[in-house]
């Protein structure tokens, strides 16, 4: 869910000690940018090279084109501009988490393995219901989501389209998407162009949607060379 300061989040433990950020009902890229430039000016960072995936890859480029000023150069890590196909899968994947049901105490390696086959008949594909189980925190011996699955699900249109904007970001913008994923196709090149003209789009080969997964090395490489020279 979208961070928000004010008020402190609960602590969790999952390999060790962290606290959660506390969450907030709105989840539009609008709102989640002016989260990402309160985060700036609270770092004291005037420019920044911005690197989001998926989700955060829209979060980004709405930072880009609201903020250009902020933005030295954009990463867009398998997403696009364009609006996201697949709402019902999402809205299935989000409706399989809420159902995970998991008795108290158990150690969690049997919580991660209950919540897996709780998982299985809705995300069948082994390495996204893994991606999800990231999620699955231990709270004072209870099993929750760390995710605001509330807000996703309210504000999935929100979510799977793209605000509007006439004014293109001017700066260098990388779209590093995966070959096995659908979420950058040639039908979004005219947008990325539109709003990116100097846009690069690259593909990595045998990577799917968590492309910094699939292939560490490639996805670290592509970003480097991107990145301007020290």
């Amino acid at each position: 869910g979208r961070q928000s300061t004010g008020r402190q989040g609960p602590c969790c433990q999952e390999s060790g000690n962290c606290c959660s950020s506390p969450h907030s009902p709105l989840m539009t890229y609008e709102v989640m940018s002016l989260d990402v430039q309160h985060l700036l000016a609270r770092l004291g960072i005037t420019k920044c090279i911005l690197l989001g995936h998926s989700m955060g890859g829209k979060t980004a480029m709405t930072l880009a084109l609201q903020r250009p000023d902020l933005v030295e150069r954009l990463i867009s890590v398998d997403i696009s501009p364009s609006s996201t196909t697949a709402v019902s899968e999402f809205s299935a994947y989000i409706s399989a988490m809420k159902s995970v049901n998991i008795p108290d105490g158990l150690p969690r390696s049997a919580a991660r393995r209950l919540a897996d086959d709780q998982l299985r008949p809705v995300v069948q594909l082994a390495q996204l219901r893994q991606f999800l189980l990231t999620n699955l925190v231990e709270m004072e011996g209870r099993y929750i989501w760390r995710v605001n699955l509330e807000a996703i699900s309210h504000h999935l249109s929100d979510i799977m389209s793209f605000p509007v904007f006439h004014k293109p970001y001017p700066g260098p913008a990388l779209f590093l998407g995966g070959s096995n994923s659908p979420y950058i196709s040639p039908k979004d090149y005219p947008e990325i162009q539109r709003l990116f003209p100097k846009a690069d789009i690259q593909f990595i080969e045998g990577a799917g949607h968590i492309v910094h997964q699939d292939k560490f090395e490639e996805f670290i490489t592509a970003i480097l060379n991107f990145l301007p020279p020290p």
